[in-house]
């Protein structure tokens, strides 16, 4: 399979739908979001030491694929395949990952600064990408139905990778350093 196909040199893509859309198209605009993210989840996970954390971003970036379908396919729209779609269990995975790693942490009592090791601020790149890929979506969502279990996923996300970071940092033994 040739990796060009010459067909969005007009400025057009296609949905999975097989639908014709301009490439600033609001959907496509939203899963492109989403697909940055994932290239930033792997950078994260690429350069975490921590194995749990590596495993977790896995996860995370096979679910981003099923987001970006998800985005890339209208609601109503007649595929010639099933089509990945975010599922509340979904977000149920991360509010249980959460509730672990919340665990292994001091509760927070003001705001911190988004830094530390080097693990924990590519995180907090990660979390300040996922806010913008939910901004997209529920900025398409305005226009368009879609899958409303996206939005409730990219926002448990976002809280995910913060609570990543923290705890990157508490198992780098770097201090978090308040607002």
């Amino acid at each position: 399979m040739k990796i060009y196909t010459k067909k969005g040199d007009k400025g057009e893509t296609a949905l999975y739908s097989g639908q014709l859309v301009p490439k600033d198209n609001m959907r496509v605009a939203a899963y492109g979001e989403v697909d940055e993210l994932n290239a930033f989840v792997g950078l994260a996970r690429a350069y975490s030491n921590d194995s749990e954390i590596k495993e977790l971003l896995k996860k995370v970036q096979k679910s981003l694929f099923d987001v970006g379908a998800d985005l890339a396919t209208p609601i109503d729209a007649k595929t010639p395949k099933p089509v990945s779609r975010i599922t509340p269990s979904h977000s149920q995975e991360l509010e249980a990952s959460i509730d672990k790693v919340e665990e292994e942490l001091k509760p927070l009592t003001t705001f911190i600064l988004p830094m530390g090791s080097k693990d924990a601020c590519y995180l907090h790149l990660c979390r300040s990408v996922c806010r913008r890929a939910e901004r997209k979506v529920v900025t398409l969502s305005h226009t368009e139905k879609i899958n409303e279990e996206v939005v409730i996923y990219l926002n448990r996300l976002s809280d995910f990778f913060f609570m990543l970071a923290r705890l990157s940092n508490k198992r780098a033994h770097v201090q978090e350093e308040p607002w």
